[in-house]
């Protein structure tokens, strides 16, 4: 660690938690300032900051800034620096009033999440809210309180003098069975809980990692979860369902005519997306997208971002497999240079660049599937790997998938870009000292406060 007391790194597996390891000297100090900013002991010299909101890179760089002010010497290793740099760029940090209010319900809804991952509130019961998750738990001060909502946005809703009525009215608001006990984990609850069992079985980081920038098809999968998550506050014309299992979450369009599916575990080689469309609510699947979990980052977005833009009803009906349409849909191959390659009813178009070596990239057409009789086979793939068969990630479309969605996939793959992540060999970081400072927003000292109180 050079001459710093503390060095801060990424988490090697958590998208946005921070680690925090602390030399001997001044070890005092600089555990007080990891502790006021959320930080948590994991070891003798190691802390951890995990959050519900995904802001770690903020309350890091409130970290740093007062050990700074402190005197206490310190390294940031360059991806960490990089993350909160970017954590900036995108307006993060809170600077209107109305961000601050949001952090402030961010900061109440974790403290909450402190407290019943410390045992400080017991959760008596939960039930669904629509699409949110209510509950009714009690302090162990002996307040009662009702919660809604998860993660960042879970509030206290209503405070009771005992639990027997919170109980009762929770029971009297709530026409969905009401379930005992908490509410299973939510996806961000696991990856907390992962990131530190990490550090606990020795997991430690290894050193900085190096982010390039590569072509689309082989960029780093998205964070499936939190893509469905933004992609639900972005467009609120989707709405998320719940299925009889919690292994799937259901987004539905208002329409009723496009459906997102995402299968939170999936079997390796099983579809963790499936998209469908219907040309009417009551009406027989008129096409479908399915992709694998490490399908890159780039190919996800542009997928959603087809489906958030494109009129739902004209989307949904898509498009017939003809001559024109598969011309339409390949022309970026066809542009950048991809030749097709024809195989029986199959036509392979194959990215130029990766032609004889172990990997490639490429998209296949098969005629035989595009038959209406056979609509429901896949009759376009996307992917990147071995070939078609053993691929490292792929995308299945079935015939009637609208042109312009892939038309606008295929140019994803052919002139796209994204990033990937590797991890260095040597520690580069250089100790540094932060001397600006950036404000800090209101802080909830103790249990969270309440909407309302009986």
């Amino acid at each position: 660690m050079s001459n710093a007391n503390v060095l801060f790194t990424a988490h090697p597996t958590h998208a946005t938690a921070v680690i925090a390891t602390v030399s001997e000297d001044l070890h005092l100090a600089a555990e007080a300032v990891l502790a006021v900013h959320g930080f948590e002991p994991v070891t003798e010299r190691t802390w951890l900051l995990a959050r519900i909101d995904h802001h770690e890179p903020y309350w890091a760089n409130l970290a740093t800034q007062s050990m700074a002010d402190k005197g206490i010497a310190l390294q940031i290793a360059p991806e960490l620096r990089e993350v909160i740099n970017t954590h900036t760029s995108q307006g993060k940090h809170p600077a209107s009033a109305a961000e601050y209010d949001a952090l402030a319900r961010a900061v109440e809804a974790q403290q909450i999440r402190n407290d019943l991952r410390h045992g400080r509130l017991t959760i008596h019961a939960h039930a669904y809210d629509g699409p949110s998750t209510v509950a009714v738990g009690t302090y162990h001060d002996g307040r009662s309180v009702h919660l809604h909502g998860e993660d960042h946005l879970r509030a206290v809703t209503d405070v009771f003098p005992s639990p027997i009525q919170a109980v009762s009215a929770f029971q009297r608001l709530h026409r969905d069975p009401v379930r005992p006990g908490p509410a299973p984990l939510t996806h961000t609850e696991r990856q907390v809980i992962e990131a530190l069992t990490a550090l606990r079985n020795g997991q430690e980081p290894e050193g900085p990692s190096r982010r390039e920038i590569v072509p689309a098809h082989a960029a780093d999968p998205a964070d499936h979860e939190a893509v469905l998550d933004q992609f639900l506050n972005q467009h609120t014309n989707w709405h998320k369902h719940r299925v009889w299992s919690d292994e799937t979450t259901l987004a539905i369009h208002e329409t009723q005519t496009l459906r997102l599916e995402l299968l939170h575990e999936p079997e390796p080689g099983d579809a963790t997306w499936t998209i469908a469309a219907y040309g009417s609510p009551v009406s027989e699947r008129a096409w479908r997208i399915t992709l694998t979990a490490a399908t890159p980052a780039p190919v996800l977005e542009t997928l959603l971002d087809e489906l958030a833009e494109a009129d739902p009803w004209d989307i949904a009906l898509g498009s017939p497999v003809t001559d024109k349409t598969v011309t339409h849909a390949t022309r970026p191959l066809s542009d950048a240079g991809w030749r097709p390659t024809i195989n029986g009813p199959t036509i392979t178009w194959e990215a130029p660049h990766t032609g004889g070596q172990e990997s490639t990239v490429g998209v296949r057409f098969d005629a035989f599937s595009a038959h209406p009789s056979h609509s429901y086979l896949d009759t376009w793939t996307l992917w990147a790997g071995k070939n078609p068969e053993q691929p490292t990630w792929a995308l299945h479309a079935s015939a009637y998938t609208p042109t312009a969605l892939l038309a606008r996939l295929t140019e994803t793959l052919a002139h796209d870009t994204g990033t990937h992540t590797t991890p260095t060999n040597q520690h580069t970081a250089r100790p540094e000292h932060r001397t600006s400072r950036s404000p800090i927003p209101p802080a909830t000292a103790g249990p969270p406060t309440s909407r309302r109180s009986r």
